[in-house]
């Protein structure tokens, strides 16, 4: 068995993105077809959570994160998820 550990206390990076909660978002927008096809009419993530949540009622990824997390990075999910 291998145990990993973290060995810098002020890495912030989960799994290339700024922290959980911009990969989780970011995973499920680019992993689920309903969501992907969403955001690619929608153009940018701002409008992409106004649809969610105004038209469809879903405020969270099935993870539990919130679209509207404040540790939510937008610029990155602009720039790398809605870069079609």
């Amino acid at each position: 068995m291998t145990t990993t550990f973290q060995t810098n206390l002020t890495d912030t990076f989960y799994n290339g993105w700024t922290n959980y909660e911009t990969w989780n978002v970011a995973l499920w927008i680019q992993n689920d077809e309903g969501l992907y096809n969403l955001a690619r009419e929608c153009g940018d993530y701002q409008t992409f959570v106004s649809y969610l949540i105004n038209d469809y009622g879903v405020n969270e990824t099935p993870d539990g994160v919130r679209y509207t997390d404040r540790k939510v990075n937008v610029i990155e999910i602009n720039s790398d998820v809605f870069d079609f």
